[in-house]
């Protein structure tokens, strides 16, 4: 079954990923390096990970399979999920695919290049209830095509020959 796998330290839309996935049946696991609430009677999952700028990246990319999805701002774990054929959106509603990576991971190289020499590039700006909505909205799309796919896969193994002993 498709997991939604969220980045969860510093994730503004926590609450928008709960509740598509609770429309949804699906489960959710939250990976953090601290404790925080998360929403045990909707099946929601807390993972607490060492201190470490990477641990909870590290954790995600491990566990993440082929058709999951995971919600994270961190460019780096957006393309080593997709590497393994998972879905990446970010938090601020925009879905990260194999062909807009790699230019994401150029421009934020550049960026970081210009902070190391004291340029001012400035954070995401504050989401709007617009953005909360167009979040939740691109979620509940990417996770659909992600049901259909998984769908598609079975009845092609079943086709095959697969579990179903055909």
């Amino acid at each position: 079954m498709i997991e939604i796998f969220v980045d969860g330290d510093a994730c503004p839309v926590k609450d928008e990923v709960y509740a598509v996935a609770a429309r949804l049946g699906l489960a959710v696991v939250v990976v953090a390096n601290q404790r925080m609430n998360v929403p045990r009677d909707l099946g929601v999952e807390l993972v607490v990970v060492s201190a470490g700028p990477d641990a909870a990246d590290d954790w995600i990319a491990e566990e993440i399979r082929e058709g999951d999805v995971v919600i994270t701002a961190d460019l780096p774990l957006a393309a080593r999920c997709l590497a393994v054929g998972a879905a990446a959106l970010g938090t601020n509603g925009r879905e990260f695919t194999a062909d807009s990576i790699g230019g994401a991971l150029a421009t934020r190289e550049i960026k970081a290049g210009l902070r190391e020499t004291g340029v001012a590039t400035g954070g995401p700006p504050p989401l709007s209830a617009r953005d909360r909505s167009r979040f939740s909205n691109e979620l509940d799309r990417i996770v659909q095509r992600a049901l259909r796919a998984e769908r598609e896969r079975r009845a092609g193994a079943a086709d095959a020959g697969g579990p179903s002993g055909s």
